[in-house]
């Protein structure tokens, strides 16, 4: 459509005479939304687009590289400079699993299983990792938190001194894997994003602070009821005050102390690094002398532990598999959360690039494996990646070794636990989960955001006093409600001017996309 615009700015001059008046045709272009069809062929064609790039990438690929998707061991083996690398690898791999062992233990009574299964899920998964990982430096067994997710539930299902409480433990690995390996292989890592930082930190301080109360009972001397909730367990706690004892009580408080200085002095101090690492393994062998000197009745022992290696057996108990999934998925969040968080925080400091999907997927197939041989779910560590990565280790050869060396014990050195105490193991349990309670965070919130606040203290709050399952929920609803309610006002800063989007007409669109785009 063409019209005939006429100038407005003609000028009078001084002799009274005007210029004429200019005319020029004005083509206009009527705004148009582009319709279903225009949109659903570019939607179409930008997918064709991608599938074409990703075909031509495939193609192109050369037979080393297809070897380093599926085998990302072969990245660092390439590489490997055998006379720098090779004895700080070893030095790395033999300190974290001098760590890993007592600890391993520990998070297996956590929950609530024999220790043996601990020791069992810090062996083949290592191995399997170190070749399907892509991550050098992380640590992968048994976690606190995952344990006690794994006690919360499966203690709502049967005894855990029955059988079949181990058959479901074994059989929530196979499902964690599983789920690790499809959100690997369709590249669904991203979904994780939409959860926000202020929830992880709640959820984790609250499981802290339950984790380090239901370790109670090993110090205290007599049974606190198992629960995810504080309040049962401080009624537990303060009605059987009654069967209170001292020995244990002294014994794991000054384990514990030991325990908290050695991981200062290592955090402090950097030549005195190695006492973060030998602090486990101190706990253990002091209280274990201890014991065999004065024979104390009053302390619980671990028992007897099996010795050799797990055998081959397929997972048992499918009947129970719709019940685990809703806590199969919250483990293989914390897996996503938790470790993929620090094995990219890791590769970016010793400058190489990790690939999350690949990582979920190495997690998958080693709980998928661990599974196959008596494991219970396992994921990355923080604290033994953190030794991993302080200690030096440069590949997945440090993780090699720790399986060696797990292997070891379990042939060689089971006889020997049969006298440690149980309130040392409590005592490794509780120095390791005191790290997570981060009210720092909280502190830093507060100054900060306001709004995250809130949702720390909604998401800690639920977790503790209504249960784990509820408080992931909860915490992640208001976040996602947040996200939404941001999405729909958002707030764009000129200077000290604020606009809300959400207040402008229908007619102002193109305002709307400008201040969008600016």
């Amino acid at each position: 459509m063409e019209i005939t615009y006429a100038s407005p700015s003609s000028t009078d001059f001084a002799d009274g005479s005007s210029m004429p008046t200019s005319t020029r045709p004005v083509r206009i272009i009527p705004l148009q939304h582009p319709s279903t069809t225009s949109s659903s062929s570019s939607a179409s064609s930008s997918t064709w687009a991608a599938l074409s790039r990703w075909k031509s990438k495939v193609q192109s690929m050369t037979w080393v590289e297809w070897l380093e998707v599926f085998l990302p061991c072969t990245r660092w083996i390439r590489t490997y400079k055998w006379r720098e690398y090779l004895q700080v690898d070893l030095m790395a791999g033999i300190t974290v699993g001098v760590m890993l062992v007592p600890q391993s233990m520990s998070y297996a009574k956590l929950a609530g299983l024999e220790p043996i299964y601990g020791l069992y899920s810090g062996f083949v998964p290592l191995f399997v990792y170190a070749i399907f990982g892509s991550s050098r430096q992380l640590a992968v067994g048994p976690v606190a938190l995952v344990s006690l997710l794994v006690s919360n539930v499966l203690s709502g299902i049967v005894d855990s001194s029955d059988e079949l409480y181990t058959e479901l433990a074994i059989l929530l690995a196979f499902m964690v894997g599983v789920m690790e390996c499809l959100l690997g292989l369709f590249r669904l890592g991203w979904i994780i994003r939409f959860i926000s930082h202020s929830v992880i930190s709640g959820f984790t301080t609250a499981s802290a602070i339950v984790i380090a109360l239901s370790q109670a009972k090993y110090f205290l001397g007599y049974n606190v009821a198992r629960s995810s909730k504080i309040v049962p367990l401080i009624k537990s706690i303060i009605s059987g005050a009654d069967g209170f004892s001292w020995p244990p009580f002294v014994m794991g408080s000054v384990i514990l102390a030991i325990l908290l200085i050695m991981k200062h002095l290592g955090k402090t101090r950097k030549y005195l690094r190695f006492l973060r690492a030998a602090g486990p393994l101190t706990a253990v062998l002091s209280g274990t002398i201890f014991v065999k000197i004065f024979n104390p009745s009053s302390i619980s022992l671990v028992g007897d532990i099996p010795q050799g290696l797990p055998s081959f057996s397929i997972p048992r108990a499918f009947g129970y598999a719709t019940s685990l999934i809703p806590t199969a998925l919250l483990i293989t969040g914390v897996a996503i959360l938790e470790s993929v968080g620090i094995a990219k925080a890791l590769a970016a400091k010793n400058g190489y690039e990790l690939d999350s999907n690949q990582e979920l997927f190495g997690l998958g197939v080693a709980n998928i494996f661990g599974s196959f041989f008596s494991a219970y779910p396992t994921t990355g560590s923080f604290s033994r990646s953190a030794v991993n990565h302080e200690s030096g280790a440069k590949s997945g050869l440090s993780g090699l070794v720790m399986g060696v060396l797990m292997g070891c014990a379990l042939l060689f050195m089971t006889p020997l636990f049969e006298y440690i105490p149980q309130c040392a193991l409590a005592a490794i349990v509780i120095s390791a989960v005191i790290g997570l309670v981060d009210y720092e965070e909280a502190i830093f919130l507060w100054g900060v955001d306001k709004k995250d606040f809130l949702l720390w203290t909604i998401t800690s709050t639920t977790t503790l006093f209504l249960g784990i399952e509820i408080g992931v929920l909860v915490g992640v609803g208001v976040s996602l409600a947040f996200v939404i309610h941001e999405s729909a006002n958002p707030h764009i800063g000129y200077g000290n001017m604020k606009l809300r989007l959400i207040g402008l007409p229908v007619v102002d669109q193109k305002l709307k996309e400008f201040i969008l785009l600016s």
